[in-house]
């Protein structure tokens, strides 16, 4: 082999082996007041995610993302998606569900749905869009349609790690059904130079909000039917 051969591939080697952009640090659930760590809150349901400064959009998946009713619950409860994606919500339970949602981005009813695949909804304006059932007042999910590729979730400590970012400045957010977002100015760095972003934050609302079924009725009504349309 050539010197300059040897030496061309030596760099390109180098090159493609350099460590890329990072963000790192923890989510700490505060309890209202600041009376140490929040009780009964799920770190884990946060999403973090990342704006450059320089815009990037998101490329949402051919398949859709899954939102199940399960036991009476939304699973998972919090399911960040990149704008342009379709949900499946499907029911893997014995009863009936009436998902919908009242959110300014993407208010829908999916009407009664049986055990079974259910249907699909495309996002496509990012923002958050709660997700209820007109028939079970306790369920509630959240979908956070981003536009960003850039996002994940913490691990059960609080820890997170967003990789292969691109380089220049941005925004950090970290969101929680429980709080107000928390915001910050943040540069991606290698790792060898990145310092751990500390996010802590105040638990302000409760895990089940209060709200009303999709006719604006009270699910407590007198003589409310569940399970009318």
């Amino acid at each position: 082999m050539r010197p300059r051969i040897a030496l061309f591939l030596l760099l390109a080697g180098a090159a493609t082996s350099l460590p890329a952009e990072e963000l790192r640090g923890r989510v700490e659930l505060l309890a209202r007041g600041g009376g140490g760590p929040a009780r009964g809150s799920d770190v884990r349901q946060a999403v973090v995610y990342f704006e450059p400064a320089a815009g990037a959009k998101p490329r949402p998946r051919e398949a859709p993302y899954p939102m199940t009713t399960r036991d009476k619950e939304f699973v998972p409860r919090v399911l960040a998606v990149p704008a342009g994606s379709r949900v499946q919500f499907a029911n893997e339970d014995p009863i009936l569900h009436n998902v919908f949602s009242v959110s300014n981005g993407k208010p829908f009813d999916l009407g009664f749905l049986r055990k079974g695949p259910g249907r699909e909804k495309q996002f496509d304006a990012p923002g958050v869009v709660r997700v209820y059932c007109n028939v079970h007042q306790s369920m509630v999910g959240y979908l956070l349609v981003l536009d960003t590729p850039y996002f994940t979730s913490p691990a059960a400590d609080g820890s997170f790690a967003l990789t292969n970012l691109p380089k220049g400045p941005g925004r950090l957010t970290v969101w929680h059904e429980q709080t107000d977002p928390w915001t910050a100015a943040a540069t991606p760095s290698v790792p060898a130079s990145a310092g751990p972003i500390a996010a802590r934050i105040e638990v302000t609302h409760p895990q089940v909000p209060s709200h009303l079924d999709k006719n604006g009725r009270s699910y407590f009504a007198s003589g409310r039917d569940q399970y009318r349309h």
